[in-house]
């Protein structure tokens, strides 16, 4: 098939896009506008593929959006192209707004006009797969329950606002215009090619710089971590066996609080990077507690039950296993992160909301 990835030179959009090279037969287009996320260097392994192909295109830009329709004629397209940090979106939520709502309700409109004029055989097999978040979900803080497809939204955030807005546009195109979809809400991502403005590759980045590690407030928000690799196999069986109309929680069943993942990365420099920086001695000295994030939501947590009894996908790694796949890939991987650090990022805190 035709797979049409947007987003796909991000962090989950390029191990989507790696997943579907290496251990499929799809063609792939990776629409991307390349904004300070997107990073085609995340791609090296598979870009010289005969099956994969690049387009740098705003998904706001509809005719260049339908000009590609109608060149590559997609059978499946993977909306991932979003704006992802929450903390820009405290500092800056138009960006947010652009990208994640109005792009999305653009890319939608574009995929209607291409499905209606499909052959019949060709519209029942096509498929838009709306990427998104448990974060719409808002906060679970004060309950042991966890996020399934039925739980009301309540985002907190800019960040997560647009995103619900972005979902219900995606079910709402379904319900009224017959488009079909499917749509994803994952739990925190994590892995190798992650943009170092999150908490995991910004810590071990720090650490080994000998910086501080900043832990929001006393560390105590919850998050179920997912390693990315998991989740891109995750979207490609929802995108390729998911029903029509269905939404699939996608976590990794672990809930760690943000202090536990800190201590647990030093652990592993401690063991993979024994030569520390000048003047530290361990590097858990280095972790400092910082003034919260405003709207900060204390716990997420996703039951992936539904994927595993209706598609039969589960999460490959642990937490332990694929933090150690990571801290290890940033150590072996400096030219990537050194060429992100190069760039407008270095390691700046965002979202403080002053």
């Amino acid at each position: 098939m035709n797979v049409l990835v947007t987003g796909g030179a991000g962090f989950i959009g390029s191990a989507v896009i790696r997943h579907l090279i290496n251990d499929s037969t799809h063609n792939v287009l990776n629409l991307d506008c390349l904004t300070y996320a997107g990073n085609l260097a995340s791609l090296v392994e598979v870009d010289r593929s005969e099956r994969y192909n690049f387009s740098q295109i705003d998904i706001c830009n509809k005719e260049a959006v339908k000009k590609v329709f109608s060149e590559f004629k997609p059978d499946i397209i993977m909306h991932l192209a979003a704006e992802s940090h929450v903390d820009r979106s405290i500092d800056g939520p138009a960006a947010f707004i652009q990208t994640n709502i109005v792009g999305t309700y653009t890319l939608l409109e574009a995929a209607r006009e291409y499905w209606k004029a499909l052959e019949p055989a060709k519209q029942q097999l096509f498929r838009f797969h709306h990427i998104s978040t448990d974060e719409v979900y808002g906060d679970l803080h004060g309950t042991d329950d966890l996020f399934t497809e039925e739980t009301p939204y309540a985002p907190s955030s800019p960040y997560s606002a647009s995103k619900a807005s972005s979902d219900h546009l995606v079910r709402a195109w379904n319900r009224t215009f017959g488009l079909p979809v499917v749509v994803t809400n994952c739990s925190n991502n994590y892995g190798p090619y992650h943009f170092p403005e999150k908490l995991i590759p910004l810590v071990i980045l720090n650490a080994i710089h000998g910086k501080p590690l900043p832990v929001y407030g006393e560390g105590n928000q919850i998050r179920d971590w997912l390693f990315v690799e998991d989740h891109a196999r995750a979207l490609v069986k929802v995108a390729t066996e998911g029903k029509v109309g269905e939404t699939y929680n996608i976590g990794g069943h672990n809930e760690k609080r943000n202090i536990e993942v800190v201590q647990a990365i030093c652990g592993l420099l401690e063991e993979l990077a024994p030569v520390k920086p000048e003047g530290v001695e361990h590097y858990a000295n280095l972790i400092t507690f910082v003034k919260d994030r405003p709207g900060h939501d204390l716990r997420y947590a996703i039951d992936a039950s539904k994927i595993e009894r209706e598609l039969g996908w589960v999460p490959e790694e642990s937490f332990e296993t694929g933090l150690r796949k990571t801290v290890q890939w940033y150590l072996n991987n400096k030219g990537w992160w050194q060429a992100v650090l190069d760039g407008s990022y270095q390691l700046e805190r965002l979202g403080q909301g002053e």
